[in-house]
């Protein structure tokens, strides 16, 4: 699940739509851009989500020349994806194949956040019993903590549950057993952890870090959600009846006043309540900095290092323009209070790239969005 924009708390999505690690990855050459002070632990940036690999049986891996030419662009991290379902019961085969995955990506010069990712029967045991589906969450880290002691602590992020789908004192209480799962077995890898239930910006204020030295919270941003989930096909949200709207927007831009015209004149006041309540502020950049400014101070004032490891725009029916100038303003906004960034996803609804199979259909005014280019940086 992705998070969800402050104003709309009811609203959530589902998703849309040969190296062997240790002493040889320890080996390598790695560099991952810090974007905090020199006298913080650096956060891995410049980064994306790839899901669809490790989510399922028979997921599909990128092509190595699709891995290679998004290195050599500039990104540095992927935050990978990872369903507890393959690996609760210690699948051995499972598990060889994410050790051989991630050593992969840190062979090529990536870091990698391994992110336990509820997907399938895990999501539906959330739903159903979180008491068992937490304790189906420790023994998948307590089967995927062994791969993760054998890649380089440098390189590789244990995040210990996307989204929690729990409430916030039952998730604190399931985040500190995660977090000694995985010490027990990783003294000295970075932790990575966001608050409950949605990972939301919003959410993280009244969160207290862990009591550990070597962590990373991780926050969502799809703010507004009119704009950044318009079109949207998987579920019956009014977010799918609104298209076409502009960023940056204002309640009184023709495009939005035009949709809003079209809603009430089809009777569907629930999609033009939904956009008149999304635009109570513009949409502008000085907006998402006003977000970023309350997490950066949680930051100072806890210190702890922040990672925001989703943000995107849905490009079913959005103008390109609009879509590159949101993503490159969160991304600038991001790296102004020093947050780290990767974004969601590569190649599905949200992607940059059309196809991880092939290294051609690479979207430039995505990417120099996400990377700086084009005169805009």
């Amino acid at each position: 699940m992705r998070a969800l924009g402050q104003a709309l708390p009811a609203l959530s999505r589902r998703r849309a739509l040969a190296l062997t690690g240790g002493a040889l990855l320890a080996a390598l050459p790695f560099s991952v851009s810090a974007t905090l002070p020199a006298n913080k632990r650096a956060v891995p940036s410049h980064g994306f989500n790839l899901p669809g690999w490790f989510e399922r049986e028979g997921g599909t891996a990128p092509a190595p020349a699709v891995l290679e030419k998004l290195r050599q662009t500039g990104f540095e991290t992927i935050r990978l994806p990872v369903n507890g379902d393959l690996v609760a019961d210690g699948n051995r085969a499972a598990l060889r194949a994410i050790q051989r995955g991630v050593a992969e990506l840190v062979g090529l010069g990536f870091a990698v956040l391994v992110d336990m990712h509820p997907s399938g029967d895990l999501r539906a045991a959330f739903e159903r019993d979180p008491t068992a589906a937490a304790r189906q969450v420790v023994q998948a880290w307590t089967a995927l903590r062994v791969v993760i002691a054998d890649l380089p602590e440098d390189s590789v992020y244990p995040e210990l549950l996307n989204e929690p789908p729990m409430e916030r004192s039952d998730w604190l209480a399931l985040r500190d057993e995660l977090a000694g799962t995985v010490r027990a077995k990783c003294p000295l890898h970075t932790l990575v952890w966001g608050p409950a239930r949605f990972q939301g910006i919003w959410e993280i204020g009244d969160t207290p870090p862990l009591a550990d030295d070597r962590q990373i919270a991780a926050i969502h941003y799809y703010a507004p959600m009119a704009f950044t989930h318009q079109c949207e096909t998987w579920d019956r949200s009014p977010l799918a009846r609104l298209a076409n709207l502009p960023f940056p927007a204002t309640k009184d831009s023709p495009p939005v006043r035009a949709l809003v015209s079209k809603l009430q004149a089809a009777g569907d006041e629930e999609a033009a309540s939904l956009l008149e309540q999304e635009l109570s502020s513009p949409w502008t950049e000085a907006r998402i900095a006003s977000d970023f400014a309350g997490l950066g101070r949680w930051s100072a004032a806890q210190h702890c290092p922040v990672m925001l490891n989703e943000f995107g725009v849905l490009n079913f029916c959005v103008d390109a323009d609009s879509r590159a100038r949101w993503v490159r303003a969160v991304r600038r906004v991001a790296e102004a209070n020093q947050i780290g960034w990767a974004h969601w996803e590569l190649d599905q609804g949200f992607g940059f790239i059309a196809s991880r199979q092939s290294a051609e259909g690479f979207d430039r005014s995505m990417i120099a969005a996400l990377l700086g280019g084009d005169g805009e940086d």
